[in-house]
């Protein structure tokens, strides 16, 4: 997964009432802003300074230039004075990318001793952004608002927060999906309406007979596996369990081969995310296993039985969190079985197969088993348990007038007890506000099964995401109640009809 050198405008709105000396200082005080934006060391990205906007025609200008900078993934804009709003509503009807509405004010306290009405005229911010606010509402333009004095780490930390979302929509038009084979028959939260998923999100989302990509991973080369078998047992615990020596790296060998072969396959068409389906294998030897969790390790999305829909949000997902400082991971994962004994309730999270290493929590082991489904050999599979701590779980579900984002704050724990039998990774969580609530309001939401999950990213970034896709969100949290839930839900369907 390659980063890319995205790059944030910030653009501060005035006018010309108050003379040349006051835009002077608005110019100067913004470029001290993003300075120490830029210093902080809190932001992913960089902060770009942009002149003062004031005209229409400059404020046009200036929102189509950043339409067309490919680097460019989104705009902040302040207004220092007040600045009339009806100047802001072409630029604006036709600017596409994400925007922040930072609420601030070049100085943190009134001065108390020497301010004057020239000072009140240039430091006008709670008016300015309040007139510019208002247009928005007006033009029911999406944006994010974000309050507070520019030098608090909070507040950058928002905007640091905020700016990962931002390149998660960015980068959500860029996502392609490439499915093998079709859903598991008769499934049907995996289902979904593509075409609306292109116009929503900008997904791509072809298939594929899979016997085309097997044809790849048999094109790999011998030595080529072999070495990539070496990596394998070079990184990771062996764990034979009484399995002949040479059939278990046999086993091992053969996934070597599908990584090779689905991600050479994915790398040559630009695709970022996979689904595969355990009944339909074609001329695979196994089910990916290893090779799959491998793949999404790298940064690829995925899904099983032909979720597409979890795969791309796992892809996004991934993007967002990209090159985060001590990041816990993201993956997809499957709710499985309950633990309903009063006071250690939770769910025991996993797959047949296919969870992200990059949740791992200690050793990482290669296991042979065999795998009831599929009707394929042993497949080799890494195995470990996921780290504690808190983190979210997010389901995009397709309602067939609409799509709804359910995104739930859950606390992942240790089992009670190691399951020596269970040979696939796991993680364990309890949702919030607790079991009892939180699975209620799930199902009451129409949550899938699968979720793409991530230790690294807030219920509140993957809103605002949905909010500027412009689908439902729905949050299931500390805060939830089954009767508001219900007529919240009552109330959104009455919004996105």
């Amino acid at each position: 997964m390659k980063q890319k050198a995205y790059k944030f405008w910030f653009c501060t709105g005035s006018q010309d009432l108050y003379g040349e000396e006051c835009l002077a200082n608005v110019a100067e005080h913004s470029r001290i802003i993003v300075k120490a934006l830029n210093e902080s060391g809190v932001l992913p990205f960089e902060v770009v300074w942009k002149p003062t906007l004031i005209t229409n025609e400059l404020i046009r200008r200036t929102f189509n230039e950043a339409n067309m900078d490919e680097e460019c993934a989104g705009v902040i804009t302040w207004m220092h004075t007040f600045s009339p709003a009806k100047s802001w509503i072409l630029g604006l009807q036709e600017y596409r990318k994400p925007l922040l509405h930072l609420h601030t004010q070049f100085n943190q306290e009134i001065p108390y001793d020497t301010i004057d009405m020239d000072f009140m005229n240039e430091n006008q911010s709670a008016h300015g952004d309040r007139e510019y606010g208002h247009i928005f509402s007006r033009l029911d333009k999406n944006r994010k608002v974000i309050v507070g004095y520019w030098a608090d780490p909070k507040v950058q930390e928002k905007i640091a927060s905020w700016m990962r979302t931002a390149i998660g929509v960015i980068e959500s038009s860029h996502v392609r999906i490439m499915r093998i084979a079709d859903n598991m028959r008769n499934v049907a939260v995996t289902e979904g309406d593509k075409v609306e998923a292109q116009i929503r999100f900008g997904w791509e989302v072809d298939a594929y007979p899979v016997n085309e990509i097997a044809a790849e991973v048999e094109a790999v080369s011998q030595g080529a596996i072999d070495a990539l078998v070496e990596e394998y047992y070079d990184k990771y615990e062996i764990l034979l369990e009484g399995r002949d020596e040479a059939e278990f790296r046999r086993h091992v060998a053969v996934q070597a081969g599908i990584e090779l072969g689905f991600e050479k396959f994915l790398t040559e068409r630009d695709y970022h995310a996979i689904v595969t389906h355990f009944g339909d294998l074609g001329s695979l030897k196994q089910l990916p296993g290893l090779a799959i969790q491998r793949l999404m390790e790298k940064g690829y999305g995925f899904g099983g039985e032909g979720d597409w829909k979890t795969a791309g949000m796992v892809r996004v997902m991934k993007i967002m969190t990209q090159g985060m400082k001590d990041a816990k991971g993201t993956s997809f994962f499957e709710d499985y079985t309950y633990n309903l004994v009063p006071g250690k309730e939770g769910i025991l999270q996993a797959h047949m197969l296919e969870v992200c290493p990059s949740v791992a929590d200690g050793p990482i082991s290669i296991k042979e088993q065999p795998l009831s489904m599929g009707d394929r050999e042993d497949p080799a599979r890494l195995v470990f348990t996921a780290k504690t701590g808190a983190g979210i779980a997010t389901s995009l579900i397709d309602l067939g007038s609409r799509f709804r984002l359910i995104i739930n704050e859950v606390d992942c724990k240790k089992t009670e007890k190691p399951m020596p039998k269970l040979p696939v990774a796991t993680a364990f969580w309890t949702p919030q506000p607790n079991l009892e609530t939180g699975a209620e309001a799930w199902i009451l939401a129409g949550g899938a099964h699968h979720t793409a999950f991530s230790y690294d990213l807030t219920a509140e970034q993957m809103g605002d995401w949905a909010e500027a896709m412009g689908i439902e969100a729905v949050y299931i949290d500390r805060d939830t109640n089954i009767r508001r839930f219900k007529n919240e839900l009552r109330w959104n369907s009455l919004y996105y009809r």
